[in-house]
C-alpha cells in the first residue's frame, strides 16, 4: 500500500496533541523549525501540515507572530448546487444563515480582467455590487459580483438588490428581461485572504480562505454577470452537488 505522505502524518501527531491539550487555546505554537527538527521533516512539510490544521480550525496563523491554538469552531458546509443558489446545511443550522448585505455601484469601468471574463471592452461600464453573507450575523463568505450595463440599463432590474426582483438572484432577474441562463462556470482555488478580506470576515490576515471565480453564460455563451466569492476555509466547507443523467 501506498505510504501516507509525510505532512499527513506529522498533521495527524500534532493535531493529537493539540487535542491532548499539550498547547491551552490561545497558545503559540513552536516554530516551523523546531517542529521540523522535532518530526525529522523540511519546513515545507511541517508548513503544509500547520496549513492542513489550520483549515481544520485547530490552529490559526497571526501574521508576523506565528501560530497559535485557536478556539474550535463548528464548519458549515456550504452545498453549490447546479439546482438553484448556493445554500448553507448544517447538522444543525444556527440563526438566519443566508441573510446578506449588500451595496451596489452603477457606472463602473470594467478593469482589465473582469472585461476579459465578461467578454467586454476594458473600461466598459458595468453595475459592481460587494455582498457580505451572515450566519447569525457574523460574516462568513464575501463576493463582488460585476454585471455588464450592456445588458441591464434601462431595465427595472439594473440593481440586484432594488427593484420588483430585489435579492432574486441573476437567473431570475436576466429571465424578466428576456434573458435565459444556460451555463455557470465556477473555478475554485485556495488562497490567502487579504487584509480587507480578514477585516470584513473577522479572521487572521493570511488565514487560507477558497476564492471562487464564477461567470454566468446565456444561451448564446454570452457572460451576463462574473463574480469572485470568499470563503474562510476555517468556518465552512465547500461540497458540489451535481445531478446524474439516467438516459
Amino acid at each position: 500500500m501506498p505510504r501516507e505522505a509525510p505532512y499527513l502524518a506529522v498533521a495527524e501527531a500534532l493535531g493529537a496533541r493539540i487535542v491532548a491539550g499539550e498547547w491551552a487555546v490561545g497558545e503559540r505554537l513552536p516554530s516551523r523549525m523546531r517542529l521540523a527538527e522535532e518530526y525529522g521533516v523540511g519546513r515545507n512539510v511541517t508548513q503544509r501540515a500547520v496549513d492542513l490544521l489550520i483549515v481544520k480550525g485547530l490552529l490559526e496563523g497571526r501574521a508576523g507572530s506565528g501560530t497559535y491554538v485557536r478556539v474550535p469552531r463548528e464548519r458549515l458546509r456550504m452545498v453549490r448546487s447546479r439546482h438553484g443558489s448556493p445554500s448553507l446545511a448544517a447538522a444543525k443550522e444556527r440563526g438566519r444563515a443566508g441573510a446578506w448585505d449588500a451595496h451596489s455601484q452603477v457606472r463602473v469601468p470594467a478593469p482589465a480582467a473582469v472585461a476579459e471574463r465578461l467578454a467586454i471592452g476594458v473600461g466598459d461600464l458595468c453595475v459592481r455590487t460587494r455582498y457580505e453573507f451572515l450566519a447569525d450575523g457574523q460574516p462568513v463568505q464575501l463576493s463582488e459580483s460585476w454585471e455588464p450595463m450592456a445588458v441591464t440599463d434601462g431595465t427595472p432590474v439594473m440593481l440586484p438588490e432594488k427593484g420588483p426582483l430585489a435579492g432574486k438572484g441573476v437567473v431570475e432577474r436576466m429571465r424578466s428581461i428576456g434573458v435565459t441562463v444556460a451555463t455557470v462556470v465556477e473555478l475554485p482555488r485556495p488562497a490567502r485572504a487579504t487584509r480587507a478580506q480578514a477585516n470584513l470576515l473577522g479572521i487572521g490576515f493570511g488565514d487560507l480562505v477558497l476564492q471562487i471565480e464564477r461567470t454566468i453564460y446565456d444561451t448564446g455563451g454570452r457572460p451576463v454577470e462574473t463574480a469572485d466569492i470568499v470563503i474562510p476555509d476555517a468556518r465552512r466547507e465547500v461540497a458540489y452537488e451535481f445531478a446524474v443523467d439516467g438516459r
